[in-house]
């Protein structure tokens, strides 16, 4: 019998054929390696590898661009930026001047960089990838390694790596990439969104995912989570014909979100920027449950100018004119440190300090601007503009985000439910603002005091756990519209079960709209209550999501 691997199933989809591993880890330089005593040519061999690193990445960025990747090279030429960071090449300069060898001083300083991210929260933890990903590509020139990266291959294959970093992934062909399977990462990953961008099938967090050999037929099943070695033709194929039926069934769904008895849940679609709204569009959204206004704002010295801040949201309310857009305020600090926004000091658990409306309220200059500019951008307008704060704890919080709404002319104030705290006191906090939306990525992470990128901890990141729910039903019933618009959303079975805990809209990766439409349609609301209950009564996420199953019987029918 084929053997079945699980790990964690981030982006649908079915897809077979051989194994193609990335290149080989780049060994550690020896620790204690010292050069001949020049140190400023070892420090100018050691920089010359940073500047050929950056110089190789715009290159792969610009073939990205070529091939209509231009998230892909935005992300590459991020990565160019830490290649050639100052502070990066000072920390290189000094360790090489106390008489370490260049492999040995990249390696180190970056390193310093490597635990001040992987400390640093969701976002940022998210990036240390990347980070290692240059590194790698230093030390392998400086050693006379070959670089890492992506095997050349004239047939299409299923890419397997430990996980995956923009410099591989953005030049991908997608006609050549059948999926993608990581022993690392998570819902939130590199490879999980570039897998969801390109519509590939991937698999991540599974365990001995790299000693797959090399040219081994497997069937990846994005939507199951599973991989199958040494699949049966007759496998591949019942696989393929059940995945083109989805397809099938999915796209005889259309129109707004609904249960099949007719209870109404608009479903909406996550962005960063205009540059998301053509396939928000494409795939049905009916406006924005979250707009990532901090995109703005990342990797920059100095804040956007109003006028810059009020075209982009000009841009994304225009593609709704008769829908909603609701924007999150700028979720900074911790998880998203920015040059212009210090935080108070050294935070030893950044994840847990200054962030989000904590930190704005010690800047309110950029908080005013920012919803002076939506209030312009809105102007005029017919789009519904709603407005929401992140990691707020408490009624006092909520009023005074409210109150800064009001001052600046923005009617429609909310709040993000993503600490434990304001999930049970919920009632209080909806006696301020008009709607909540939750924040499943970080409220799952709060509650279970588990950080999503330690893939070790993968049950205590599941949106299913009980308790997660449980305070999902307790915002829920809080007496204002509340919304879903973490990764939870664009799981089909799960959205039904947040729909039968009071959810009243879900909001998600514009590639997810179509499943989960289709899913809530061949669903009645009272078959998604009894869903949630039974979900609710289980004692572990994994028994949660096949007791909300036995009441969501229609999702056999799309291969779910």
């Amino acid at each position: 019998m084929p053997e079945v691997l699980r790990g964690a199933g981030v982006s649908p989809g079915v897809g077979s054929g051989p194994v193609r591993t990335v290149a080989g880890a780049v060994p550690e330089p020896t620790a204690g390696a010292r050069h001949a005593g020049d140190a400023e040519a070892e420090k100018r061999i050691a920089l010359d590898a940073l500047a050929a690193v950056a110089e190789d990445l715009e290159a792969r960025g610009a073939r990205a661009a070529e091939i209509g990747n231009k998230d892909g090279q935005d992300v590459l030429n991020a990565q160019a930026l830490m290649a050639r960071d100052p502070g990066l090449a000072d920390g290189v300069g000094a360790k090489v001047e106390a008489g370490v060898a260049a492999p040995r001083a990249v390696f180190e300083a970056f390193g310093v960089y490597r635990e001040m991210l992987a400390g640093a929260g969701e976002y940022l933890a998210a990036r240390v990838t990347d980070l290692d990903d240059i590194r790698d590509r230093a030390v392998a020139r400086l050693l006379g390694l070959p670089v890492p990266g992506v095997p050349e291959s004239d047939e299409p294959f299923v890419l397997v790596a430990r996980d995956l970093a923009p410099a591989d992934t953005a030049v991908l062909d997608p006609s050549h990439v059948l999926a993608f399977v990581t022993e690392e990462g998570g819902p939130t990953s590199h490879t999980a969104i570039i897998a969801r961008t390109m519509g590939v099938p991937a698999v991540v967090a599974l365990p001995g995912a790299t000693a797959l050999t090399e040219g081994t037929l497997v069937l990846v099943d994005g939507a199951a989570g599973t991989v199958t070695v040494g699949p049966s033709a007759a496998e591949v194929e019942a696989a393929r014909d059940a995945a083109a039926a989805r397809a099938s069934l999915v796209a005889e769904t259309t129109g707004p979100g609904a249960t099949r008895d007719g209870h109404r849940v608009p479903l909406l679609a996550n962005v960063g920027g205009p540059k998301d709204v053509d396939a928000a569009v494409a795939n049905g959204a009916e406006g924005v449950g979250l707009y990532r206004t901090e995109f703005l704002f990342l990797d920059r010295s100095t804040p956007p100018s109003d006028a810059e801040q009020e075209e982009a949201y000009r841009a994304v309310l225009d593609a709704f004119p008769h829908g909603r857009v609701v924007v999150r305020t700028l979720d900074a600090g911790a998880d998203k440190p920015l040059a212009f926004l210090p935080p108070p000091s050294e935070e030893p658990n950044p994840a847990l300090g200054e962030r989000g409306l904590r930190m704005l309220r010690r800047h309110e200059d950029v908080l005013d601007a920012q919803l002076a500019a939506l209030a312009r951008a809105a102007s005029g307008r017919s789009a519904k503009l709603q407005v929401m704060a992140p990691m707020v704890t408490d009624a006092e919080e909520a009023a005074y985000f409210a109150a800064a709404c009001g001052a600046a002319g923005i009617d429609h104030p909310g709040v993000m439910i993503e600490v434990p705290a304001a999930a049970l006191r919920a009632r209080d906090l909806a006696a301020e603002v008009e709607f909540f939306s939750l924040g499943t990525n970080d409220l799952t992470q709060y509650t279970c005091a588990a950080d999503r990128q330690i893939g070790g901890l993968a049950d205590f990141q599941d949106p299913w756990q009980p308790a997660v729910l449980d305070l999902v039903a307790i915002a829920a019933s809080a007496g204002v519209p509340c919304g879903v618009c973490g990764e939870a959303a664009g799981d089909p079975a799960l959205a039904c079960v947040l729909v039968g805990l009071g959810v009243t809209s879900l909001s998600m990766g514009a590639p997810s709209l179509p499943l989960v439409r289709a899913a809530l349609s061949r669903h009645t609301l009272d078959e998604c209550r009894q869903a949630a209950a039974a979900a609710r009564a289980a004692r572990a996420p994994h028994a949660a999501r096949e007791a909300a199953r036995t009441h969501l019987t229609a999702l056999t029918s799309l291969g779910l």
